[in-house]
């Protein structure tokens, strides 16, 4: 992609515009940055931008800022509907999102993942097993580190690893991973996608650009991808946990193996793995695909799922207390993500949900708790209480309680708890009513839990 001398429109200065911002002005491109906040309210989330050579339009709507402009980059939180960004294409202005301008510019090969769940625990193991082969770069994309920021100072001999979520595939041209995983497709932002469809349909764009020198992963267990992988041109691999492949990773014999042109690589056994749980197991497995096609080493690739300890938000071990263990799993912002977190659990448990709205049913959560048989009480927050307290009520799970913050939620969690109890913070739904994101609202129970 030639920047140099366009000018180029970025929208939205959170994370991902401040990265697109600075590469773009690195590379020699004319850059106007916009946002619809103002200077003072964005304050020092500018710092990064002082002192480039840049155009400001902060405080106005997008729309009175196209007037001349060769691109637009948007962030993924700007829907690719969104009245700016349609208005953009019928002038003809090529509209791209800051994944897109990132790989674009960004020297070395991508592996990408996406999924509903566990795109975060899967890249940051694999981010540990090329770090630890020597061809670490970063771990980029939806887990919070903008790819352009990585561009910033990449050389060719490292690989990148990206997660890859459904609103960043609506703005992708030229994307190509060499090595692309689909975990898993459940209900999720429904709110902005409309249809399981269409959020299916962007989450198969991450193969789009791929070729018979590539590599899509696919889990063979879930029944939403059943047959997906007749669109794509990659050479195809499946994992599975509970079948033997042809192709891909298994476990066969009591061991985790890799298969690829008739040959077989034992990496571990399933119990050495350290991240518990048969979602993590999933998880190490298409880590493992992704890995040993890219030519990493099996034991190495054992070593890393000994020694991998998992990632914050993410049935993060947080406390234990008067034999209480509590859980910090605020990254479940699914049901499905959720009901992963459940089924690990192996104590009577007490579980904080609710959150803001993304249109969920509750009901596969309600059963899921049912038949867990440790779910012994819900305690309930944020604006979805109501419909979730309804769900359980109607499968007839009873014992719920409703609280009005998170510090009056966990002081309920530590009564309703006892000795050889879990307490697990898995709200099932986004963050936005009441935190900034999963990662603030984690970090508070986390304090909470800690103040105890």
């Amino acid at each position: 992609m030639k920047v140099l001398g366009k000018r180029v429109l970025v929208v939205g200065l959170a994370r991902s515009g401040i990265g697109a911002a600075r590469l773009l002005a690195q590379r020699g491109a004319l850059v106007t940055v916009n946002d619809s906040k103002s200077r003072e309210a964005l304050g020092e989330a500018l710092q990064p931008l002082e002192g480039l050579k840049l155009t400001w339009a902060l405080g106005r709507p997008a729309a009175e800022v196209l007037d001349g402009q060769e691109l637009l980059v948007i962030s993924p939180g700007i829907p690719d509907k969104a009245p700016f960004v349609v208005e953009a294409k019928n002038r003809g202005i090529p509209v791209i999102g800051e994944l897109e301008l990132g790989w674009a510019l960004c020297p070395g090969e991508t592996v990408a993942v996406t999924g509903t769940n566990g795109k975060t625990t899967t890249v940051s193991l694999l981010g540990m097993i090329f770090a630890e082969a020597g061809r670490g770069g970063a771990t980029v994309g939806n887990i919070g580190y903008p790819f352009s920021e990585e561009a910033l100072t990449a050389t060719a001999d490292e690989t990148q690893v990206c997660e890859c979520s459904s609103f960043q595939m609506e703005t992708i041209e030229r994307f190509r991973p060499r090595a692309a995983a689909l975990l898993n497709i459940t209900e999720d932002h429904l709110n902005r996608h409309g249809t399981m469809a269409e959020y299916t349909r962007l989450k198969m764009r991450m193969f789009e650009n791929q070729t018979a020198q590539d590599y899509a992963i696919f889990n063979a267990d879930d029944p939403a991808l059943e047959g997906l992988e007749k669109q794509v041109r990659a050479r195809v691999l499946f994992f599975s946990r509970k079948r033997e492949v042809e192709a891909g990773a298994c476990v066969s014999g009591g061991r985790v193996v890799f298969r690829l042109d008739g040959a077989e690589m034992d990496i571990c056994a399933p119990e050495e793995i350290f991240i518990p749980g048969p979602h993590n197991l999933e998880n190490a497995l298409a880590a493992v695909c992704a890995a040993a096609a890219m030519g990493v080493e099996p034991d190495l690739i054992g070593r890393c799922l000994r020694e991998f300890r998992g990632v914050e938000h993410r049935i993060e071990w947080t406390r234990e207390k008067d034999g209480v263990i509590w859980y910090n799993d605020s990254k479940g912002t699914n049901v499905d993500s959720t009901i992963r977190a459940v089924q690990t659990m192996t104590r009577p448990t007490v579980i904080i949900l609710g959150g803001s709205d993304k249109h969920a049913d509750f009901t596969p959560l309600a059963e899921a708790m049912l038949a867990s048989g440790m779910i012994r009480e819900a305690v309930l927050i944020g604006v979805t209480a109501d419909q979730i307290e309804r769900t359980l009520r109607e499968k007839g799970f009873n014992s719920i309680h409703r609280e009005a913050s998170m510090a009056d939620a966990v002081k309920r969690c530590e009564k309703l708890s006892g000795e050889g109890w879990n307490v697990l913070l898995s709200p099932a739904c986004a963050s936005f009513d009441m935190f900034t994101d999963y990662e603030q609202r984690g970090r508070i129970f986390k304090e909470l839990v800690q103040a105890l």
